[in-house]
């Protein structure tokens, strides 16, 4: 398929007005998302990186799409800063922009809110070249409605996000992770009710299927030890305790544990929808968010299953349709017709 490349604003804008369809990419972390289709030419956003802006003491940075995560976090950590969505495939290359555009949080999404909750401010090239901004830069802002956030999940349909803004959060001083192996998924789904509907200010909550949970926990020393202490009274059983869990929770957010199926799969789940998600034929699988997001691996059969029971999903790796269902053509459509009306970017 071609390719083309940009290194700055004006040439996004120049392959915009160029080329009558176009499929941005950042680092390919998400092929499904990013692999041109026939008749699509490639646009390379990974030359237009780099950080803008950075004030620490105001917690908030601004960015090229084309900035990888590893880049960014970087950045962050030497100030003791972070992102707490916590975004995903961070150590396969993921960029800014192709995590906005997927609008992809990861196992710390749990504590503070996803990256729609961070995100303050984009300036993307409509489908006529025109260079638009949404949102700003800074965490108070009376800017309206939040024009910025439509661009969250969108898949690139409306624009090419070239810039982005972030509010950041300072790092806990310490984290511990909880292990606890439970005698049946009726009771991982019981125990990880219980663990929700307390206030226990948790970094993490995911199920292992069928009846592992994780409890990720942040802050000060004392604190982290008191509460995991809690926890550990709390589901009867000291369970296993990781001292030093960072390597861990990186591979979780590479999705690590996917590596081995074809199709990767986001799934919105919940405690409601879980019992039936896992009468599916998927393969490996997590539950994130406190079961309310589900990532999994699979092969065709188990996205045909998922599309036969109807239930909504974004593919990133494997499939030649990555979104099901397609999104709703009301408001979708007024929006695309407005921004890009002669169709030159993915969906629609």
């Amino acid at each position: 398929m071609p390719e083309v490349r940009a290194t700055s604003v004006a040439e996004v804008q120049e392959a915009v007005r160029l080329y009558p369809r176009l499929r941005p990419r950042g680092g390919g972390s998400k092929p499904a998302l990013s692999t041109p289709r026939e008749g699509e030419v490639g646009l390379d956003l990974s030359g237009l990186r780099g950080l803008l802006e950075y004030t620490p003491e105001e917690f908030v940075f601004t960015a090229y799409a084309g900035t990888p995560l590893s880049e960014v976090e970087e950045a962050l950590k030497a100030h003791g800063q972070y992102l707490p969505f916590h975004p995903p495939l961070k150590g396969r290359g993921a960029t800014l922009g192709g995590t906005v555009a997927s609008g992809l949080s990861g196992p710390m999404r749990y504590r503070f809110g996803g990256l729609r909750d961070f995100l303050l401010g984009v300036r993307f090239v409509d489908g006529e070249g025109r260079l638009v901004r949404g949102g700003g830069k800074v965490v108070k802002n009376a800017a309206g409605f939040p024009f910025h956030r439509l661009m969250v999940g969108s898949l690139g349909a409306f624009g090419v996000v070239v810039e982005l803004s972030f509010k950041v959060f300072p790092y806990p001083r310490v984290t511990r992770t909880l292990r606890v192996r439970l005698g049946s998924l009726g009771e991982a789904l019981a125990a990880l009710e219980r663990l929700r509907s307390l206030p226990l200010d948790l970094l993490a909550l995911d199920l292992l299927p069928p009846a592992t949970l994780e409890v990720r926990l942040g802050g000060f020393p004392r604190s982290v030890e008191a509460r995991l202490k809690g926890i550990q009274e709390l589901l009867g059983q000291e369970g296993e305790v990781l001292e030093e869990d960072e390597a861990h929770w990186e591979a979780v957010r590479d999705l690590a544990f996917l590596e081995e199926s074809p199709v990767w799969v986001k799934v919105p789940a919940g405690l409601g929808r879980l019992p039936e998600l896992e009468t599916l034929p998927l393969e490996r699988r997590r539950y994130l968010a406190g079961g309310e997001l589900l990532y999994a691996g699979t092969d065709p059969e188990g996205l045909k299953a998922l599309r036969q029971r109807g239930l909504p999903h974004l593919v990133l790796r494997g499939a030649e349709e990555p979104l099901f269902p397609p999104p709703p053509q009301g408001f979708f459509a007024r929006v695309k017709g407005a921004l890009d009306p002669l169709g030159r970017f993915p969906l629609g």
